[in-house]
């Protein structure tokens, strides 16, 4: 009996408050989201955001936390191609207390966590085309030394960002515009850049009486395509295709082409050796001599799944606008499109389909009333 008394006095009890006061401290934990409070969500509120951050703690404990939770929120606040950004999250990290003394700490990678922490904002830079310069080069000296990975990475960076930024052709702004037509107007001139004699109009839909869409459209033609229009056969129809896509950094226009039939081979048995007829070239076409085409395929227009005979960018992209842009086509110098008939092989538009879906129920009155 005093042996059962001794073990049952010996033997471990776990209390239930223990773990009443473990579940309630559990639930009352809550995680503060900084960036939530803000009202607007721009560029001097996130900078606001870091700096309160700065003030807050003097050791800024969690700091690597508050980094990776700012790189999410820079889309969100519009920062996510701002330079001055990116440097305000680097000047985060503390200064010196990450940079290695010794041989051993500079090769088995000192701080692993803080300077994969850096290693991923300069990717997020390098991801969204923001390169750095040389004052975040050194913010990165003074945080990880010269042997730190973070160093390393902003060097590569430095290598081969400037040889492919300048590498296109078509220049387009570091801070591309948030007007749907401006972005439309780039779009059609870095299209149609294979002609330099395009022209590149801006139209809109009420010089037409019968539209009903009420919107812009921006066209281009060049004096070849004009004259490869006005060759084009009348029991042949034009076909408009699209919509495609071109993509201006992160943005996108949507473009439609006019297309007509590709002109015949022409079965030339001249015999080139013989020099005993030369005649004297017609010239240019559009240009010098005759405005006529000449009989072989040597245009840039001329593809081999058609003719392009114009191109454009409208407003709304329906087929209300296509057909507005047809007809100002035929306004500007194109006669034969009043002539010629155009297929349409766009995808029909949402109100169009609402009509259609539309058309059940009303049959389903006109059987009752011819039944009434």
């Amino acid at each position: 009996m005093a042996t059962n008394i001794f073990r049952s006095f010996l033997r471990p009890r776990i209390k239930t408050s223990f773990f009443k006061r473990y579940e309630s401290s559990e639930k009352r934990v809550a995680i503060h989201d900084p960036f939530s409070n803000k009202p607007e969500k721009n560029k001097e509120s996130y900078l606001q955001v870091i700096k309160f951050f700065e003030g807050r703690d003097q050791r800024r404990r969690g700091h690597v936390e508050f980094i990776y939770a700012a790189l999410g929120r820079m889309k969100e606040f519009g920062v996510n191609n701002d330079l001055e950004a990116y440097k305000a999250l680097v000047d985060v990290l503390p200064k010196g207390k990450l940079v290695p003394t010794n041989i051993f700490q500079a090769e088995f990678l000192h701080y692993p966590k803080h300077q994969q922490c850096a290693v991923d904002l300069l990717e997020q830079m390098e991801n969204n085309g923001v390169m750095p310069d040389i004052e975040m080069e050194q913010m990165l000296l003074n945080t990880f030394g010269r042997r730190g990975i973070p160093l390393r990475k902003y060097w590569r960076m430095m290598y081969w960002m400037p040889k492919f930024k300048n590498l296109s052709p078509w220049y387009l702004p570091d801070k591309m515009p948030d007007d749907t037509l401006e972005l439309a107007k780039l779009a059609i001139q870095r299209i149609t850049s294979v002609d330099p004699d395009t022209n590149i109009n801006l139209w809109q839909t009420e010089e037409i009486e019968v539209a009903l869409d009420k919107t812009w459209i921006v066209s281009g033609q060049s004096r070849i395509q004009k004259l490869l229009l006005a060759e084009q056969p009348i029991e042949e129809p034009l076909v408009i295709k699209g919509p495609y896509y071109v993509y201006l950094r992160d943005q996108s226009v949507t473009y439609f082409t006019l297309l007509g039939k590709i002109r015949p081979e022409p079965k030339d048995d001249i015999d080139w050796d013989d020099v005993s007829k030369i005649e004297k070239p017609s010239g240019i076409p559009g240009f010098i001599g005759k405005t006529t085409l000449p009989s072989i395929k040597c245009t840039v227009h001329e593809q081999d799944d058609g003719t392009i005979l114009a191109i454009c960018a409208t407003g709304t992209s329906s087929r209300d606008s296509l057909l507005s842009w047809i007809r100002l086509l035929e306004k500007h110098d194109n006669p034969l499109l009043a002539n010629i008939p155009v297929i349409f092989t766009l995808l029909a538009p949402p109100s169009d389909v609402s009509l259609q879906e539309t058309q059940p129920a009303l049959q389903e009155e006109d059987n009752i009333e011819r039944a009434g």
